[in-house]
């Protein structure tokens, strides 16, 4: 069984899928770009600051789910530009820590919107 997460603390998806999709103790989240939730803009300026939004939106779809970033098991970042390879680990690991879950980087030609940075993440809760 499936259940749709759903927050408005994150900005709504822009096409026919979910924030997130739980099933049993797995929760899939979405890739979020830098939208601000309260204007469906994208956050214009620094690719730090395109992460923080994005990371943000993750944080607020896994509180949705009953998780927080510790229950983050493998993200995928898409970046236009690898040369952000570096800012954006720098941002990204101050939400992570010292371990930080599994995870791939790829360079994409274009992302939703003009957005520079694009994350997903698979996280488990309920763990015991």
């Amino acid at each position: 069984m499936r259940r749709a997460v759903r927050t408005e603390a994150a900005p709504p998806a822009i096409g026919p899928y979910s924030q997130a999709v739980a099933a049993q103790d797995w929760v899939f989240l979405s890739g979020q770009i830098p939208l601000d939730p309260k204007t469906g803009e994208l956050v214009a300026g620094s690719i730090e600051r395109e992460t923080e939004q994005v990371m943000h939106n993750l944080g607020a779809v896994l509180a949705a789910a009953g998780a927080d970033f510790d229950a983050v098991v493998k993200t995928t970042i898409y970046l236009t530009d690898l040369q952000d390879f570096s800012a954006v680990n720098a941002v990204y690991e101050r939400h992570f820590g010292a371990e930080p879950p599994a995870r791939a980087t790829v360079q994409v030609s274009a992302l939703p919107r003009g957005a520079r940075v694009e994350i997903d993440a698979i996280a488990r809760v309920n763990q015991t």
